[in-house]
């Protein structure tokens, strides 16, 4: 049995990193999948096209996050698309590293804009789909390892990402009531574009391994099968809770 067969899931930045490899795995686990994305566009159509050659239906819809129209039309689309909406995965997030003392009130703005107000919208427009719909449902965000820790060049980010985890806290008490479960995962070093161009100095990419119990840096694949799991029935009795999925990393303190 696959763990979502029959589920229709909805994934905000669907076309790279993180957000592909959980769409795909879902497909892979029984799911029709649709991927919100924004400017990638030749990403996401060859995403929607894996997953329809493992024979699920797929769309793919564009807009930013932080415009709280995109939302509403993300849940209908996939209403529209698929009959229902069962699983959110608020995936989409952005990392522009910037010092603290001269950070840029735009870079802050945009920051905020996109991971916090982003995930609220587009949680809260999938959660006002399910409950219109009555039989429950699974949201997954995307927090990160950041909502634990600090960053130097991260003193925008890692707030919206602590930001991310308490929301999923909170509307797990919020929509309990309409059996909906809430949780986040939190990537450790993932290889994606938003480290990119931090991670090109090989000297600080052999750092940042070296610090992983596991012995290397995650890949996007890593987090899709704990997001695959905490969506599925198998953690029907999950709520509240935040996965950690960085290889060990936080723990190696010593």
């Amino acid at each position: 049995m696959k763990l979502l067969e029959g589920k229709a899931v909805l994934i905000t930045g669907g076309s790279t990193g993180i957000g592909r490899a959980t769409a795909i795995e879902a497909a892979r686990q029984g799911a029709d999948v649709g991927i919100n994305f924004l400017g990638s566009r030749a990403e996401a159509q060859t995403c929607v096209a894996e997953i329809e050659a493992l024979g699920r239906r797929a769309f793919h819809l564009e807009g930013d996050v932080a415009d709280v129209a995109t939302a509403a039309a993300f849940a209908a689309r996939g209403a529209e698309a698929f009959g229902k909406v069962d699983v959110f995965v608020s995936n989409a997030g952005i990392c522009p590293f910037h010092a603290f003392l001269d950070m840029p009130v735009e870079t802050l703005e945009r920051t905020l804009q996109v991971n916090l107000h982003g995930a609220y919208f587009m949680v809260q427009a999938a959660a006002r789909q399910m409950v219109a719909q009555g039989h429950g449902g699974a949201i997954v965000a995307v927090s990160s390892i950041s909502a634990l820790v600090g960053g130097e060049f991260q003193t925008h980010y890692t707030p919206t990402k602590a930001g991310v985890h308490s929301l999923m806290q909170s509307t797990a008490i919020a929509l309990g009531r309409h059996g909906i479960r809430c949780n986040s995962v939190l990537p450790g070093t993932i290889l994606t574009e938003i480290n990119r161009d931090d991670l090109a100095d090989a000297a600080k990419r052999e750092r940042m391994e070296a610090r992983v119990p596991l012995g290397r840096l995650g890949q996007p694949e890593d987090l899709a099968g704990p997001i695959v799991f905490l969506a599925s029935d198998m953690a029907r009795y999950v709520t509240g809770a935040a996965l950690l999925v960085d290889g060990g990393a936080f723990v190696n303190l010593q």
